[in-house]
């Protein structure tokens, strides 16, 4: 969410209440706002998923329906309050709550016109994030921060390992294709790489296997390769979050940056030494 001050409404009494009750959670009614919208959610994303079910569907296709309507309505109501309470309503609009609240009520209106589109309703789960603001839990969202940081640093690690396994997969895709001499499963190089792929990642589904004494033997030999491959990514981003966690214990006095290398002498920000 953007800084509060770009949020919080002039000095109109019935903005600063409805300010108060729809994005604060430290009074009673702001606390039963957030649980009834919880609510609202969990309840829109249970009559999603049971209506997927033909015979359920089928026969309470009129009550589904009619409970979509009234949840899809709340939601639309309480998102124009959300625009209209706040100050600076870009801030909101184009805040990461305010696209998720957005994309949470797009699906209701296309099913009008494309009536699949429904089930996307299912992205209103999104909106259950706000349950670490609601019940005081902001401490794993730090944890959250810790691992998409982690992730986004070791990126370009990850991007060349995942090259070097389609190169991989595609090598000994090839090479079972001339093994196994076109057998079924292996009639082309994509299904042989598709084997590959599936083995290589010990999924294993077992709708290909090879036939071949040869291709048994390159079997084997993927499967355990399988498990050393899966380590790497798992060993890199471990690597990055422990070093991401001992660089957030370090914080700049002044300005109170966490972002600070390993070597850093001084804030990147704003400059002063570090103690």
């Amino acid at each position: 969410m953007e800084r509060e001050h770009n949020l919080v409404p002039e000095d109109v009494l019935w903005k600063r209440f409805l300010y108060r009750i729809i994005y604060r959670s430290d009074t009673r009614l702001g606390k039963l706002f957030d649980i009834v919208l919880l609510s609202l959610i969990f309840a829109s994303t249970a009559i999603i998923m049971t209506e997927s079910i033909p015979k359920l569907g089928k026969k309470y296709h009129y009550t589904f329906l009619v409970l979509e309507w009234i949840i899809s309505i709340l939601f639309t109501i309480e998102y124009w309050m959300r625009i209209a309470v706040v100050k600076n309503k870009k801030s909101y609009i184009f805040s990461f709550f305010g696209i998720i609240d957005f994309l949470a009520l797009t699906p209701f209106y296309l099913s009008f016109f494309f009536p699949v589109t429904k089930y996307f309703l299912i992205f209103r789960m999104l909106r259950m994030l706000r349950v670490f603001r609601i019940f005081n839990l902001l401490d794993f969202m730090n944890d959250g921060y810790l691992i998409v940081r982690a992730l986004k640093n070791s990126s370009r690690k990850i991007y060349i390992f995942l090259l070097f396994l389609i190169i991989f997969s595609v090598i000994v895709g090839s090479m079972m294709f001339m093994v196994e001499g076109g057998r079924q499963g292996f009639e082309t190089i994509p299904q042989s790489i598709y084997w590959a792929v599936v083995t290589v990642t010990t999924v294993g589904y077992g709708d290909v296997s090879p036939i071949t004494p040869l291709g048994k033997f390159f079997a084997v030999i993927l499967m355990l390769a399988g498990y050393s491959i899966i380590a790497v990514p798992t060993g890199i981003v471990t690597a990055e979050m422990r070093n991401k966690r001992q660089n957030l214990e370090k914080v700049c006095e002044r300005c109170g940056n966490e972002d600070i290398d390993d070597d850093a002498r001084y804030c990147k920000q704003c400059g002063k030494k570090l103690a």
